[in-house]
């Protein structure tokens, strides 16, 4: 236990530094990403430290049925964005942005494949790989879930002022990666919809320009839409995928 709890204090020191940079600090500087980037790359030979074959340590296998999972999930993170967006504009919580600027160039697909891809892997290695693999003592989906969807909420401490709606969007949004995770016994299950949701918004955003009428009500509906996914998480079939903590193999 003290090494993990040694691990995760390293990775969890390093991903702060960088989110508090980005988020207050610095949001201009090539130094908060370049440390989230540092933070992921950490998790690697962290994950040799503490016995497993680096990343494994934290549920990111190399299965080939990974693939299908991550595939699978990030369809349905978009399809549950856009149903999101839909009903936020429904509602009056999104309107139309005056910015003309809808160019969806290669070179910034390409960047928001990437730029989205990297917190949100470091991030769910943090608030549930850990727990998945490397220190499982949530030995129950009842309790990793919750645990980790609270963990995930702790994570974002540079938006603790940013009011109640934005904590209960980001529990809710932890409840469905949480479960994912749990379920699949994969962290690609969760990567999948936290990647999927966080690309989604940066494509959307370019192509299809919104302003932020009402925040709280959008995050509302963002929190509503993720409890959604819970329940698909929940009712769908595992599609055979085996995987997970009690399946590691140790160097």
């Amino acid at each position: 236990m003290p090494r993990v709890l040694l691990a995760f204090a390293v990775m969890f020191a390093v991903y702060q530094a960088s989110e508090g940079l980005q988020t207050v600090i610095a949001p201009s500087s090539a130094i908060g990403p370049a440390l989230m980037a540092v933070a992921l790359l950490l998790a690697w030979p962290l994950g040799r430290w503490l016995g497993w074959r680096g990343y494994d340590a934290f549920g990111l296998d190399l299965h080939p049925r990974s693939l299908a999972l991550l595939g699978s999930g990030m369809i349905l993170a978009a399809l549950a964005f856009l149903a999101s967006r839909s009903m936020g504009a429904a509602i009056g919580a999104y309107g139309p942005s005056p910015s003309q600027d809808v160019s969806a160039t290669a070179l910034m697909v390409g960047a928001a494949l990437l730029t989205t891809f990297v917190p949100s892997v470091a991030e769910d290695i943090l608030t549930r790989g850990f727990l998945l693999k490397a220190w499982p003592v949530c030995r129950s989906g009842w309790i990793y879930v919750p645990v980790t969807a609270l963990l995930y909420t702790a994570n974002h401490i540079w938006r603790l002022d940013w009011g109640i709606s934005e904590q209960v969007r980001l529990f809710c949004l932890g409840l469905a990666y949480g479960a994912a995770a749990w379920r699949w016994r994969s962290l690609w299950a969760a990567v999948a919809l936290h990647w999927g949701w966080n690309l989604s918004n940066v494509l959307v955003d370019q192509w299809i320009p919104t302003d932020t009428l009402q925040i709280d009500a959008a995050r509302y509906v963002s929190a509503g839409v993720n409890v959604a996914i819970l329940a698909i998480i929940l009712l769908v079939p595992k599609l055979g995928y085996r995987g997970g903590p009690d399946e590691h193999i140790r160097s």
